[in-house]
């Protein structure tokens, strides 16, 4: 069963890459990150099932990070990540700024934990 359900939200957090994506090129910045960071955030947790047979509910993806033994460079990730699912979400905290150029820095950030979960799932 854990083999299987890690895989199901590695598989999810692919297609919330693809979402991310199909987003920015549709000028949907917040939109686009916000999937972003639930890419990163479900990726994460693939491996936290993995390793831990169960789930962890939380959106702080630097915890996850530390718990699964991310290298450093993921935790990086994960540091700048991590403000976005608040930011993009609710509307009485303010964004940070160049939201686009964010954008594009994090799919190339989430790219890289892709490949990093998915060779430890």
């Amino acid at each position: 069963m854990v083999e299987n359900e890690s895989k199901i939200w590695f598989k999810k957090a692919e297609q919330d890459f693809d979402t991310a994506k199909y987003n920015l090129k549709g000028n949907k910045i917040e939109a686009a990150i916000f999937f972003l960071q639930q890419s990163a955030e479900k990726a994460l947790k693939s491996v936290y099932i993995k390793k831990f047979k169960n789930l962890i509910k939380v959106h702080d993806l630097v915890l996850l990070a530390r718990k699964i033994k991310a290298p450093l460079k993921i935790k990086e990730f994960c540091r700048e990540l991590t403000p976005a699912y608040q930011y993009t979400r609710y509307p009485d905290i303010i964004p940070a700024k160049n939201l686009e150029e964010k954008a594009v820095k994090f799919v190339d950030s989430v790219k890289e934990i892709l490949k990093w979960t998915g060779t430890n799932i």
